[in-house]
Order: structure tokens, then C-alpha cells, then sequence
């Protein structure tokens, strides 16, 4: 099998990493170390990156964006998580979302959104489906009942619907220009029968936004409440049919949240090895650089390891994708990146402490984002979805 890059995913991956190097790390720990969560977001970044096409890449030619494959997505987020995943998160929501923009909405609604997204460099995406009350029904609803899953409900008056309730820890919450809300039409139902997807504008009458969340890793990425108080969204922003939400989504079949998660984590895992190897190669202990010391050696080896069986896997998963081929392994790339994510992490961290380096703010700052794997890709829930899927 030939593994090798054609000239376009080398020039995007080459510039992301330069984008990353001389744009997102020199800022990386003075926006992550801002106490106000609303405050640490810097629109001048997602401006120069979106110039470059980092915002818009997902979207397909036709429609005015770049539409670049996924191995060229993977390569792209990895090298920008390098910099910052946060950042990088930024700006991979919107392609997550774009997917929607460009596969499922009819072709009304993408003259409506889709233009302005690819035009305004400060247009960004978010989907609203997390509730507070919901938990992890939201992604592993119990399959006959009307009671599990998320409760924000939308009611039909004549051409509008009157969305009323909450959605919580929403990317791009308290920033974002458009967004896909789930919302149930049919409460009498399973959510997977009862829920309509919506596009929801930021100036829709009735939506605020409410708490920004403090998180100890992803700073620079926003999360925060959307607040529905007799939200008056029109009939045309129905994203597919009436009570057809989940159906509609399966029908994308988009493996992107499986890969857009591994190849963030391959970033962190790629700054923490090139961390500790340049501490090793630079401090000693009892007079003998820490590269000449064998602990620190396998510690460095196992890092390594770690992260080119993850970057093997994931790109393969990638490829496949690419190819049609239906494997269903990205959900199992993505599970094996939350282990892998904070292993790594955490050795950089154990290297540099032990090392006399002190608590690098660094490391310290890539752990805290190494936590977040946990709860979104690497839980028992998630492990469960994963293999459910595998075993259809």
C-alpha cells in the first residue's frame, strides 16, 4: 500500500504547521491562562486562520469552499492542534457543521447560510443538542422511551416554531453565528422518533446566550448555554422533515467527529513528544543529561510508541474513508485516542517534574487538555456507541 502524500495534503499540512508555529503557539498559554473563559477567545487568530482556508476547508468546491479529503483533514487538525487543540477545535467545529450546511440542508437554506458562512471570516458553527438534564441519553438514548433524552421542545404555530428550553456547554455557544438544534416535536415518542433539527440564526427573537464555562483544558475553545424563551424559528429552517432529526444525520453517514477527535489528540501527543525530548536533551541531573538516563529513555520510548501507533491508525481510518470503505474502526481510533492523548500527556509532565523542571506551564496546560478525551471520546458510553456500531 502506498502511504505517500500527493502534493495537496503536503502543502495543506505544511501550512498548518506553519500557521501553528508562528501564529497559535506564541499565544497558546497567554490566551489559555486568562481567568475570564469568555475572555480567552482571540478573533484576530480565527480571522488569519480563516484567510487561509482553515475555517471553510471542509466545504466542497462547488459551494465556494475547498473540499479537501479527510486524510488532508486529519492532516490539517493535527498539525494545528500542535499549535493549540483549542484553536484547533475552533476551527474544525465548523467543518463539522459545514458537512450539515453542504449535505443535508435543501438548496434554499444553503443560498440563505451557506453563502455567509463561506464569506464572513467570523462566521462560525455550533450544534446544539447537550442538555444538563439529559446526560448521556443524549448520545445512547434508551431506544422505547419517551421520557430519555433531550428535552427541548419545539411547538408548531402556523409558519413558526416556538422552540422553549435549554441547551448546554454548546460549542462556539456564546460566539457562533448559526446553529443546528435538535428539539422535540413529538414528546409522545422516542428521541429518535420525536426530534427535529433546526437551523437556528443567532438573532433568532427569543435565543440568548447564557453561562460561558470555566474548563481546565480547551480554554481557548468556547462552550456556554443557549437559552429558548419562546424562540421563534420559520418553518424553512426545518433541516430535513418534521420529527426526522436522527434520521436525517444517520443518513450523512459522516465519520468526521471519529477523526476530527483522534487527529486533535495526535497533535497533543506530538507537542508533549517534541517537549520532552528537547527537556531531555537540554537539563541534567546529577551532572548527566536526562537523554543519557534510561528511565527517561524508555519513558521517551513509550511516548513514542504510543503516538505513531495512533497516528498509523488514524490515518488509515482516514484513507478508508476516503476510499468507501466501511470499517467502522474510526470509532475505535477515537476511544484508543483518549487513552493514548493522556498517556503521553502525562509522561511530558512526569519527565519535566522529575526532571527539576518544576510544573512547566506547558505540560502542565497539555494534560489539562488530555483530560477532555475522557468525557468525549473515551467513556463508557462512548465505547458502547462504538461497538454497537461495530456489531450491526
Amino acid at each position: 500500500m502506498d502511504f505517500s502524500l500527493n502534493e495537496e495534503q503536503r502543502a495543506w499540512q505544511m501550512k498548518a504547521r506553519d500557521f501553528a508555529n508562528t501564529q497559535i503557539r506564541p499565544i497558546s498559554l497567554e490566551r489559555d491562562q486568562i481567568a475570564d473563559p469568555s475572555a480567552t477567545f482571540d478573533w484576530e487568530i480565527i480571522k488569519r486562520g480563516s484567510r487561509l482556508g482553515f475555517r471553510t476547508a471542509a466545504v466542497p468546491k462547488e459551494y465556494g469552499g475547498h473540499g479537501i479529503d479527510f486524510v488532508t483533514q486529519t492532516l490539517v487538525m493535527i498539525e494545528l492542534s500542535r499549535g493549540d487543540c483549542a484553536v484547533a477545535k475552533a476551527f474544525s467545529q465548523c467543518w463539522k457543521w459545514s458537512h450539515y450546511l453542504a449535505h443535508i440542508c435543501n438548496d434554499e437554506q444553503k443560498e440563505r447560510f451557506l453563502k455567509p458562512f463561506i464569506d464572513d471570516d467570523t462566521y462560525l458553527l455550533g450544534r446544539g443538542i447537550t442538555e444538563s438534564t439529559a446526560g448521556s441519553d443524549n448520545r445512547l438514548p434508551a431506544p422505547d422511551d419517551p421520557k430519555a433524552g433531550l428535552k427541548l421542545r419545539a411547538e408548531r404555530h402556523g409558519n413558526e416554531w416556538i422552540l422553549n428550553g435549554e441547551k448546554t456547554f454548546i460549542a462556539n455557544g456564546n460566539i457562533g453565528k448559526l446553529f443546528f438544534v435538535d428539539a422535540r416535536t413529538d414528546r409522545n415518542v422516542s428521541v429518535r422518533e420525536g426530534v427535529t433539527m433546526f437551523l437556528v440564526p443567532r438573532e433568532t427573537p427569543g435565543l440568548r446566550s447564557g453561562k460561558v464555562f470555566n474548563k481546565s483544558g480547551w480554554r481557548f475553545y468556547q462552550n456556554a448555554e443557549l437559552l429558548f424563551e419562546n424562540a421563534r424559528v420559520p418553518h424553512a429552517n426545518v433541516v430535513g422533515e418534521v420529527n426526522g432529526g436522527e434520521k436525517k444525520v444517520s443518513s450523512l453517514g459522516d465519520p468526521f467527529s471519529d477523526l476530527e477527535y483522534s487527529a486533535i489528540a495526535l497533535g497533543v501527543c506530538d507537542a508533549s513528544c517534541a517537549e520532552a525530548i528537547v527537556f531531555a536533551k537540554s537539563q541534567s541531573q546529577n551532572g548527566r543529561l536526562l537523554k543519557e538516563q534510561q528511565l527517561i529513555q524508555l519513558q521517551i520510548n513509550r511516548m513514542l510508541i504510543l503516538t505513531e501507533a495512533l497516528r498509523s491508525f488514524l490515518l488509515r481510518a482516514a484513507w478508508e474513508y476516503d476510499m468507501g470503505i466501511a470499517s467502522g474502526y474510526g470509532g475505535l481510533v477515537m476511544n484508543y485516542a483518549a487513552d493514548v492523548v493522556q498517556q503521553v500527556a502525562e509522561t511530558n509532565l512526569q519527565i519535566q517534574v522529575a526532571g527539576g523542571g518544576g510544573m512547566e506551564p506547558m505540560a502542565e496546560k497539555l494534560v489539562r487538555d488530555s483530560f477532555i478525551w475522557t468525557h468525549i471520546a473515551g467513556d463508557a458510553v462512548q465505547r458502547i456507541k462504538v461497538t454497537q456500531r461495530l456489531m450491526r
